[in-house]
């Protein structure tokens, strides 16, 4: 699996884990990321029960699995939090940081020893060892509950399905010429995301941050300019095209 560094400060990092070559063809490719302190690690988003052996292997070279005291479900789909039931038996003493709403669905994929720390609706902010971490929120982008999480030393905002693309294998892990990535997501976000209005609020909490790096959960990242015209674009085109099919 590759991984790429996103950030690295005096106390904490940003790694990135994707573009597994072992993952089934069928099965949509995705980005899952650690926050990584000196002594404890979130995993965003980390994956599909599919690419649990792989994310493991890929994050014991960073740190002890005990020390991976947080994960994080932006929503509920099984493409990003399936592994649950793994990382249940693996980490005992975690900490599971997702929406409410979606208790009663995530505990389906085994929630026996982890606690489940359930997000209001308005979001909340999560500190461990010295490093904040906000959980920002993005209902109905595309779940109806649904977060995106934003780091303010960083600036880095993990997206989510929002800036999402259907990319190649063999693609770049940032966007590299934002006219020729429309293609890759335009199809994505008219069927996915289903109400203008969600997107609209979700836009104005994020032009209100400082955001240097837009981390999707699958396809490319967007950083420098390219979070501003991924804004732009997505502010531009009309969403919720499926209820007219």
């Amino acid at each position: 699996m590759q991984t790429v560094k996103l950030f690295e400060g005096h106390s904490h990092e940003w790694i990135a884990f994707a573009r597994d070559p072992e993952k089934p063809e069928k099965i949509i490719d995705t980005n899952q990321y650690m926050i990584k302190s000196e002594r404890e690690a979130i995993l965003l988003d980390p994956g599909g029960i599919e690419l649990f052996a792989s994310m493991l292997a890929s994050v014991v070279h960073y740190l002890p699995v005990e020390q991976i005291t947080h994960l994080f479900a932006s929503h509920q789909d099984p493409d990003i939090i399936s592994s649950l039931g793994l990382w249940d038996k693996t980490l005992p003493n975690a900490t599971l940081h997702a929406p409410w709403l979606w208790e009663g669905f995530l505990r389906h994929y085994g929630c026996d020893h982890i606690t489940y720390a359930a997000i209001p609706d308005e979001g909340s902010t999560l500190n461990f060892d010295n490093v904040e971490i906000q959980f920002i929120p993005a209902h109905y982008m595309h779940a109806s509950g649904n977060f995106s999480v934003y780091d303010p030393v960083a600036k880095i905002l993990f997206s989510g399905d929002i800036g999402a693309g259907l990319n190649a294998p063999d693609d770049p892990m940032f966007v590299e010429d934002f006219n020729a990535h429309i293609p890759k997501i335009k199809k994505f976000h008219q069927r996915w995301m289903p109400s203008e209005r969600a997107k609209e609020m979700w836009i104005k909490r994020v032009r209100r941050l400082d955001v240097e790096m837009l981390c999707p959960q699958h396809g490319s990242i967007y950083r420098g300019s390219d979070v501003g015209r991924f804004l732009d674009w997505l502010e531009s085109i009309e969403v919720g095209s499926g209820l007219r099919l």
